[in-house]
């Protein structure tokens, strides 16, 4: 479709967090990244977050027109800020994720955001690749790839994604194409912040236990640390990837804990679980960065950098920007999509052979 020529495509994400949608400018053919844009930010209000929160697990059906309200007009709210768009890649809002099942759900209509914009959107990115028998999960890698030889990375390093669910990719940037055998390895490392969030609500009326002040105040347990990492998905091989709410147990072994507790030992839990993904890398990275919500959380970044043999800075210090990398990626993918390049590979999602994902809606 665009024979290999750089344009502007705007990627538009919502995360699991379920704290608004970022929206962001990426100059690229797909391949390379040229240069960033301008980047914008939709919170989601606690109405519109109560009425996102009932809709989680719920599979494609009648009952959820309020949700998909909210997830179009907040999107096409913010996107109508981006005119100079070429292309539009919509991710959507996850609602549930069971690629051995059901499949995997990301509520939105790319169609009529189409029309909203009037220009070009690609989205429904997963679907393809779990057909395939893929996790269709993580799809940031391809763009991890991307952004190491944007920063002139040499040799392998990891990037690691907290948001309402951690993913680590292990990039090695001398490789030719992301899907070159060798190029990536990446999976779901467990929950992040989803559960914390859900707790400080829940207990708190918070919206996230914020730079972590909640969790400096308390004392990791260490029995519910050493329950939740018996769980048999630790033992797993990836690729392998998670539902928002697959640890739901991480509420019952803290609910007798103290606030301050409760909020520490799920930060340790989050921790804990990207030190046993770091084992499965292929070689030791030479750093991790770290994007993501999480990455504002002192605790957690100090539990990290205690527990791992690399030094774990946020992706700030190399010149990228962590809010809105998801976001980027999503740019990054569109264009691949559109150009008919892969966007997933065996070594990121399991699907069977490198496949493209995502459907193009043109306005009419």
């Amino acid at each position: 479709m665009l024979k290999g020529q750089a344009i502007w495509a705007l990627g538009a994400m919502s995360g699991t967090s379920l704290d608004g949608v970022d929206a962001a400018m990426l100059h690229t053919d797909g391949e390379r990244i040229f240069d960033f844009g301008t980047c914008g930010y939709r919170a989601y209000s606690a109405e519109e977050r109560a009425v996102l929160r009932a809709a989680l697990g719920r599979w494609p059906g009648p009952g959820l027109e309020a949700a998909l309200g909210v997830v179009q007009d907040v999107h096409a709210e913010l996107l109508a800020q981006f005119p100079n768009a070429d292309l539009v890649g919509f991710h959507g809002q996850t609602l549930a994720h069971d690629p051995r099942g059901r499949g995997t759900h990301q509520l939105g209509d790319g169609a009529a955001l189409a029309q909203a914009l009037g220009k070009p959107v690609v989205w429904d990115f997963r679907s393809a690749d779990v057909a395939l028998g893929g996790e269709g999960a993580p799809l940031a890698p391809f763009f991890h790839w991307a952004c190491a030889r944007w920063i002139g990375a040499e040799r392998p390093l990891c990037f690691l994604n907290l948001g309402g669910v951690g993913n680590l990719t292990w990039v090695n940037p001398a490789a030719a194409k992301p899907d070159s055998e060798g190029a990536l390895l990446a999976f779901d490392t467990g929950p992040a912040n989803a559960p914390i969030n859900d707790l400080v609500a829940d207990r708190l009326g918070l919206d996230c236990d914020r730079d972590g002040a909640l969790a400096r105040k308390g004392r990791v347990e260490e029995g519910a640390l050493e329950l939740f990492l018996a769980e048999s998905f630790f033992r797993k091989m990836p690729p392998k990837s998670l539902d928002r709410d697959d640890f739901a147990l991480m509420l019952d072994l803290v609910r007798e804990l103290s606030d301050a507790d409760a909020a520490a030992t799920m930060t340790a839990m989050a921790a804990a679980a990207v030190m046993q993904g770091m084992e499965h890398c292929p070689s030791p990275p030479e750093r991790l960065l770290v994007t993501g919500g999480g990455r504002h959380n002192p605790v957690m970044m100090r539990m990290l950098s205690a527990g791992l043999d690399c030094p774990v800075i946020p992706v700030e210090d190399v010149g990228l920007d962590g809010d809105m990398l998801e976001a980027q990626a999503f740019a990054y993918l569109a264009v691949r999509v559109a150009r008919g390049l892969p966007t997933s590979a065996p070594s990121t999602t399991g699907v069977a052979a490198p496949v493209g994902g995502g459907q193009i809606s043109r306005p009419t």
